[in-house]
């Protein structure tokens, strides 16, 4: 078989070319320390590749999201803390006020503190995160969600929404608390109804605490009372009670309700309980009301109005009692708040571990997929390098065979 002379060149220059290609390739490979540089190095495990660096950029984002909410989530329940402390001020201060000791002059004293206290309120009510968005405006990019009016009354701004952050795949978790449900819907008197002292009583008659004795009795009642109660004294302290219908309010038996009351008892009806002191004068009344809401800063508000006021100190007493139950439902909204909030904290605490550690197994599968085996690649390379320097050998003897070389 006769063999040509640009046949043998051709063939030896093939050889090289694919050699030094190979010799490229492990010289990438050992200079980047990854085995798959290109899609074609390995199509499949590529692809692997690809999968695995969306999962952990999709991660690095969660956990990124995490702190950022963790932030936000640390700097409410650091607000939630100073309103707490600060409305645990203002009913100490109201039950102080109660004291039938002290002077106009202390308790005007104490309502401006009380209005300091209130202004106070509103400063922490429109506390900003520390990207510069109000805590609690909803979701709504106002600044200042609370904002105080000419006459003192402060209005909302913000929405009833709550702030989320996505910090998982279907996994979002809340990162901030409307200053609507903590702030202004809060739940008049006990949560359930008010009783207040009627506004021309002449006695003495103080209304103190009172709540739901039996929510069964209660609930069904009050659905047929039109909404409220009317208990009416006359001489000697004998109460009766009628629904907002003007009817008379039964017991089981069928029996008009009512008694005789004496200082520092109670009385009960259809399920609640109020707590009554000091002595009613004939044709005094309480007035129950369900439902209903206030908002913080009104109540703080009536407790300046009271103190300023120039009330006997029924009226003063009656008027702090009604303000200490506002400040006793926002604090139990503040309470059920910072909860909330612990819990949210605890659930991202909990989401950042896991992708902690679901970021090293990924990590440990991708570099079994790309990376190279260092000393493996190496040695090839040394192998190819060899190769490829005899090959050029074999190819420079070969070219100097030559028919004209012996005849000369």
């Amino acid at each position: 078989m006769r063999l040509s002379t640009s046949w043998m060149y051709q063939q030896s220059l093939s050889t090289m070319l694919n050699q030094q290609s190979a010799l490229a390739a492990s010289q990438n490979q050992v200079s980047t320390g990854k085995r798959i540089n290109v899609a074609s190095d390995d199509p499949v495990g590529a692809g692997k590749v690809i999968s695995l660096g969306h999962i952990l950029a999709a991660n690095t984002q969660y956990t990124s999201n995490i702190d950022s909410a963790n932030t936000r989530l640390s700097t409410e329940q650091t607000a939630l803390t100073a309103v707490t402390n600060l409305l645990d001020s203002a009913r100490s201060m109201a039950v102080q006020g109660i004291n039938g000791s002290l002077s106009s002059s202390d308790r005007k004293d104490m309502a401006t503190q009380l209005s300091q206290l209130r202004d106070q309120l509103v400063q922490l009510a429109n506390t900003s995160d520390s990207n510069g968005n109000a805590l609690f405006a909803g979701t709504s990019t106002t600044a200042t969600p609370f904002v105080k009016g000419p006459n003192g009354a402060v209005s909302y701004t913000g929405n009833d929404a709550q702030l989320m952050a996505s910090v998982g795949s279907g996994l979002q978790i809340y990162t901030g608390d409307a200053g609507s449900g903590l702030f202004m819907n809060i739940p008049a008197g006990n949560g359930s109804f008010t009783a207040s002292a009627g506004g021309t009583n002449s006695g003495t008659l103080v209304v103190g605490a009172n709540s739901v004795s039996d929510p069964v009795a209660w609930n069904s009642a009050s659905a047929a009372s039109g909404g409220g109660y009317t208990v009416s004294f006359a001489a000697g302290g004998n109460w009766t009670a009628n629904d907002a219908h003007g009817n008379p309010v039964l017991d089981s038996s069928g029996n008009p309700v009512g008694g005789a009351y004496q200082d520092g008892g109670s009385i009960s009806f259809n399920g609640m309980s109020i707590t009554l002191s000091g002595t009613p004068a004939a044709g005094d009344t309480v007035a129950v009301k369900s439902g209903g809401s206030q908002d913080i800063f009104s109540a703080l508000g009536n407790m300046v109005a009271v103190l300023q006021g120039n009330g006997s100190d029924a009226d003063v007493a009656n008027g702090l009692n009604r303000q200490i139950e506002s400040i006793d439902q926002a604090l139990g909204s503040a309470s059920n708040a910072m909860v909330a909030v612990g819990g949210r904290m605890n659930t991202l605490d909990q989401q950042k571990s896991a992708y902690a550690d679901l970021s090293v197994t990924y990590k440990s599968a991708l570099s079994d997929t790309q990376d190279v085996d260092v000393y493996t690649a190496i040695s090839n390379l040394s192998m190819q390098t060899a190769s490829l320097q005899a090959s050029q050998q074999v190819f420079a003897q070969v070219k100097s065979l030559s028919l004209f070389n012996y005849i000369k």
